[in-house]
């Protein structure tokens, strides 16, 4: 059922919302809008990599047998049409590991925590480590940090990027900041794509901690809803440019480009910082899955392959989310403190709602059957003390479910605005559970 009213003012116009709530709640679609997964249909596009690579012989350009151990850094081939891609290094700056950035992210945080950066003393040995966090950001790179006592000082995301100037004065002044998580493009979960000041100030900013370094998190670097006249400066050309090739460490894999869970993941920085990586990985395994990288080069063959490929995703992503958008501005713009991302690629919309009312949306919600993220999952504590940022994952569902789901939850935002504007609010006023 859908259509409620937008009158949020008066006790008839409640009592039309609290009835079509109930009757959602008598018929709930079960539709889930919890996490930025790929849909059937984009994973259908990669359905010829299961039959892949096949038995042809394949000849590594630095003679490494595909089939048997070794090739700890990934085969030169593989590297040669990503890092470049995805990872925006040189081929040789840039290393393959399993199938997840995530565990790549934490693996070299727990390096640095353990035996610390190259050059430098191991972060355990400080008696505090701090992380700039864009906010709203990523619960997973929240998650890392709290596996690791790091402490998380969040920092404002605009369009355009975090807030430079809260960046730049706090890494310069405060040497127990560390780090610093970037999503460039399409941010988890706001879509933002830094600009090319943005990226420049990143690259150039003082720091007070000589080892600081940015994990620039490039999940979303090939993730456009349709292909792009021009790329912005990347994050590494960008500090080697300014003499800090030291300070980024770069991540990414193919795992939402081709089959979930049976991607390529990559790090790329420097060549000192890769080689402190490799070192490293020497003590725990004797070399990543080579057959699986030779599976995506002959599935996307070239760079021209990869864009066509990316082209298909992104044309199934927009689909949704032009759905989404398209609800939301039919149903909510007339409403004041109501607005949305609008992103040109990747995964997430947020919706933000007036202060108070997000984690009453996310209950309705739910009552009527649409699962969505739980509300301060966006923030390092799990708390949004405004209560008022929601994440929104479209890509999962197909259109009409998508714009069902929009539905759903723009009539709780009409109800939980119209609980407000009589007085008749529930708000829960407990601190929100952290997301898994």
């Amino acid at each position: 059922m859908t259509g409620p009213i937008l009158a949020c003012n008066g006790s008839d116009g409640l009592g039309k919302l609290l009835r079509w709530h109930a009757a959602c709640r008598a018929a709930p679609l079960g539709l889930d809008m919890t996490r930025g997964l790929p849909s059937r249909e984009q994973i259908a596009l990669s359905h010829a990599m299961l039959s892949l690579p096949g038995v042809a012989p394949f000849d590594s350009e630095d003679g490494q047998d595909w089939l048997n151990y070794g090739g700890q850094q990934g085969i030169p081939q593989l590297r040669a049409l990503l890092a470049p891609l995805l990872l925006g290094v040189p081929p040789a700056q840039a290393a393959v590991g399993g199938n997840s950035s995530l565990a790549m992210m934490h693996g070299a945080i727990g390096l640095a925590w353990r035996i610390g950066l190259p050059g430098h003393a191991p972060w355990s040995a400080a008696s505090e480590v701090r992380f700039l966090c864009p906010v709203p950001g990523y619960d997973r790179h929240f998650a890392i940090c709290r596996d690791h006592g790091i402490a998380m000082v969040p920092v404002p995301m605009g369009v355009d990027g975090p807030d430079m100037d809260q960046v730049e004065e706090r890494a310069a002044r405060d040497p127990l900041i560390r780090g610093m998580w970037c999503v460039p493009r399409h941010s988890n979960p706001c879509g933002a794509i830094y600009s090319a000041e943005v990226i420049h100030r990143l690259a150039t900013m003082n720091t007070a901690a000589p080892d600081f370094t940015l994990f620039c998190d490039n999940a979303y670097a090939a993730h456009d809803f349709a292909p792009q006249a021009s790329a912005l400066p990347g994050l590494y050309d960008a500090c080697a440019t300014a003499g800090h090739p030291d300070r980024p460490l770069m991540f990414a894999s193919t795992s939402k480009m081709t089959i979930p869970g049976a991607g390529i993941a990559m790090l790329g920085g420097s060549a000192q910082r890769v080689h402190w990586w490799l070192s490293a990985q020497q003590r725990c395994t004797i070399g990543p899955d080579k057959v699986n990288q030779v599976r995506h080069l002959r599935f996307f063959v070239d760079a021209a392959g990869v864009a066509r490929h990316m082209q298909q995703h992104g044309t199934l992503l927009q689909q949704r989310f032009e759905r989404v958008q398209q609800v939301f501005a039919r149903r909510l713009s007339a409403l004041q403190d109501v607005y949305w991302s609008r992103p040109s690629g990747g995964y997430f919309i947020t919706l933000w709602v007036p202060p108070g009312c997000a984690r009453r949306i996310v209950r309705l919600a739910a009552e009527a059957g649409v699962a969505i993220t739980p509300a301060g999952t966006t923030h390092c504590s799990g708390i949004d003390s405004e209560d008022r940022c929601l994440r929104i994952a479209p890509s999962r569902l197909s259109p009409d479910h998508a714009a069902q789901a929009a539905d759903i939850i723009a009539g709780c935002v009409l109800l939980a605005c119209a609980e407000v504007a009589s007085g008749t609010s529930t708000h829960d006023t407990h601190a929100v559970k952290r997301a898994p």
